[in-house]
C-alpha cells in the first residue's frame, strides 16, 4: 500500500521530521495526531504523492484517494454529480451514453443508425465501470452526506466551500481506493452526516490515515495512533486504538520523566565526584573516565516531551463605532433557478453577539460574505454605520493571498503598522523566524487559521464575521478561541458547528436560515448547532 522510508521533511529552513520510517497495509486505520504546524498535511501531501520530501523514500501501491483541507476543483463548470462519478471515469460514459440514447430517437435514420451501432459498445464500457448499480452506490454516498440531488444537479461553481468540500470527500469515497488519506474530514459535515462516515470508515478494508480534532471519529475508527512530535522532530508510533493510545502516551511520558530525573541524579553524584578527584593528578585519568559514564548516562535517554507552545488567540480591541455599526435590508441570493435565501434583514448593533443557524446549503456563509462585502446581493443592501472596521473569518481562508509570504498578509491587513508590531502579532500566533517568509499557500489548515485570525487582529474591527473559525485548530488553540470569543467586546455574527464556540459566544440573538426568521437566543437552540 504505502512504505516510507528515512522520511524527512522541512518547511523552509525547519526541520518537520527526520529518519522516519512506517508502512501502511491493508486494514491499517491510523489517526495521525499532533498540534497544528507539527507537519500533518505535509506528511499526508508527500504519501499522496502532490509534494516532495527533503529526503528518504515513499513507495506506493494501489489507488490512493487523497482529501486535502481545501481541495481545489479543476473545472468549476462541472456538474457536482459529474465530478463524483468520475472517480470511476463514469461522467463521461454516462455522458455518452445519454447522446447516443437521444440520437437513437433521432428521425434520421442515418444518425439512428450510427448510435444503434456504437450503443452496445458504450453501455459495455458503462457497465465495466459498474454501471447501474454505481450510480445508485454514488447517489447513496452523497445523500448520506447531506448532498442532495437539487445540489449534484448544480455547476460545482454555485456550491459553498463547505458543500464543494463535501463533494470532494464523497468523489473519494466512491472511488474505492485501496488506501485513503483523510485530512480533517468533518469538517462541514453535520452530525448525521458525521455519524455515517464514522460507520464508513470502520467498515473500510483498506488502508487509512486520518487527520482529525473529532476525538469520537478517533476512537470509532482508528486501530493505530501516529504522534508527530515537532519538538523532537519524529513519529511515536501505538499499535493501539484511539483511548489505549491515550492511556499509554500519559504512561510513557511518566515513565521517560521518571528515567531521567533518576538518570540525571546518577550522573551529578558522579560529576561532583569526578571533580572532586579531578585535583590529585593520579587520579586525572579516573574522573575522566567517569565524567564519560555520567555523560553516557544521560545521552541513552529519550527526551522527555517539551510542552507545545500554543497561539495567544486574543481579537481586537474594538475601534469606536456608531449604535448600529453594519444593517442589511432586504438580503437574496439565487444560483439561476434555485434560490438560497431571500428578505433577510439584520441589524448589529455596537457589541452584540448573533448565530446564525440553518441546515447545510441554507446560505450561512453566503450571507457573511455579503455582509463583508466580498458577494452582492441579488436584492437589497449592505449598509455600513458610522466608524464600521468590519474582520471577516473565511472558513475556506479566502482573505489570506496564499501566493504572498506570511508578512505581506498581515502588512497588507495592517498598512499603518510598523514592521516591529507586525512582527509581534505574528508571533503571538506563532509565526516567528523563517515562518513569516513562507507563503501563505504552504501553510496547514490549521497554520491558515492562525495567520488569518492574527489579520483581524491587527485590524481593530468593531465587528467580527466568523465563519466556523475553530475548524482545522488543535485542542490547546481551540480552546484559546474560545477564550477569545468570551472577552471580545465588539459585535459579533457567527456560523458554526461547534457548541462550544456558541456557548462561548454567550449570544443575544439567532438568524434561522433560509427564512432569515430572528429571534432571542436560548439553550434550546443549542441542539440544532451540530446538525446545521
Amino acid at each position: 500500500m504505502i512504505i516510507v522510508q528515512d522520511l524527512e521533511l522541512r518547511a523552509g529552513a525547519r526541520l518537520l521530521m527526520d529518519e522516519v520510517s512506517f508502512r501502511v497495509d491493508k486494514g491499517d486505520k491510523i489517526g495521525l495526531v499532533g498540534r497544528n504546524g507539527a507537519g500533518k498535511t505535509t506528511l499526508t501531501k508527500v504519501l499522496a504523492g502532490e509534494a516532495l520530501p527533503a529526503a528518504g523514500k515513499v513507495t506506493r501501491s494501489g489507488e490512493i484517494g487523497y482529501l486535502p483541507q481545501d481541495p481545489r476543483t479543476p473545472d468549476m463548470e462541472q456538474l457536482a454529480r459529474d465530478r463524483i462519478l468520475s472517480a470511476r471515469s463514469l461522467d463521461v460514459v454516462i455522458t455518452k451514453l445519454r447522446e447516443t440514447e437521444a440520437d437513437m430517437a433521432s428521425e434520421d435514420t442515418a444518425v439512428q443508425a450510427k448510435a444503434m451501432a456504437r450503443y452496445d459498445r458504450i453501455e459495455h464500457e458503462f457497465l465495466s465501470n459498474g454501471g447501474y448499480a454505481a450510480e445508485a452506490e454514488a447517489a447513496a454516498i452523497s445523500s448520506n452526506l447531506a448532498l442532495p440531488d437539487r445540489l449534484l444537479n448544480q455547476p460545482l461553481k454555485t456550491l459553498s466551500g463547505g458543500q464543494r468540500r463535501r463533494v470532494e470527500l464523497a468523489r473519494i469515497l466512491f472511488s474505492g481506493a485501496q488506501t485513503m488519506l483523510l485530512d480533517e474530514p468533518t469538517n462541514h459535515l453535520d452530525a448525521d452526516s458525521i455519524a455515517w462516515l464514522r460507520d464508513f470508515l470502520k467498515n473500510h478494508a483498506g488502508g487509512l490515515i486520518v487527520i482529525s480534532h473529532d476525538t469520537n471519529l478517533l476512537e470509532a475508527t482508528v486501530n493505530k495512533v501516529y504522534n508527530l512530535d515537532a519538538n523532537r522532530a519524529t513519529i511515536d508510533q501505538y499499535n493501539l486504538g484511539w483511548k489505549k493510545y491515550l492511556e499509554q502516551r500519559e504512561t510513557d511520558e511518566r515513565a521517560r520523566k521518571r528515567e531521567r530525573a533518576n538518570a540525571e541524579k546518577k550522573a551529578g553524584v558522579l560529576m561532583d565526584q569526578a571533580n572532586k578527584m579531578r585535583a590529585k593528578a593520579s587520579k586525572a585519568v579516573a574522573a575522566q573516565n567517569m565524567a564519560k559514564r555520567a555523560q553516557r548516562l544521560l545521552n541513552g535517554l529519550q527526551e522527555v516531551r517539551a510542552n507545545d507552545r500554543v497561539a495567544a488567540l486574543r481579537f481586537p480591541d474594538p475601534s469606536p463605532c456608531g449604535k448600529t455599526p453594519l444593517t442589511a435590508e432586504g438580503l437574496s441570493k439565487s444560483y439561476g433557478s434555485l434560490e438560497i435565501f431571500t428578505d433577510v434583514d439584520l441589524a448589529i448593533d455596537r457589541g452584540s453577539k448573533v448565530v446564525v443557524l440553518g441546515l447545510n446549503g441554507a446560505g450561512k456563509t453566503t450571507l457573511l460574505r455579503m455582509l463583508a462585502g466580498v458577494d452582492k446581493p441579488d436584492t437589497g443592501e449592505v449598509i455600513a454605520g458610522h466608524g464600521l472596521k468590519v474582520g471577516y473569518y473565511a472558513q475556506e481562508h479566502d482573505t489570506l493571498d496564499t501566493s504572498r509570504t506570511v508578512l505581506a498578509n498581515m502588512r497588507s491587513a495592517a498598512p499603518d503598522m510598523d514592521d516591529a508590531e507586525v512582527r509581534n502579532i505574528l508571533g503571538s500566533f506563532l509565526f516567528s523566524g523563517d515562518d513569516v517568509e513562507k507563503p501563505a499557500g504552504v501553510l496547514s489548515g490549521g497554520e491558515k487559521t492562525r495567520l488569518a485570525l492574527a489579520t483581524i487582529v491587527a485590524s481593530s474591527a468593531n465587528v467580527l464575521l466568523l465563519d466556523e473559525p475553530t475548524n482545522n485548530l488543535d485542542p490547546a488553540s481551540r480552546a484559546e478561541i474560545l477564550g477569545a470569543l468570551r472577552n471580545y467586546s465588539g459585535a459579533v455574527v457567527l456560523v458554526s458547528h461547534d457548541e462550544g464556540a456558541v456557548e462561548a459566544l454567550n449570544p443575544e440573538r439567532v438568524v434561522l436560515l433560509p427564512d432569515g426568521v430572528e429571534d432571542h437566543w436560548n439553550e434550546d437552540y443549542l441542539d440544532l448547532i451540530t446538525l446545521a
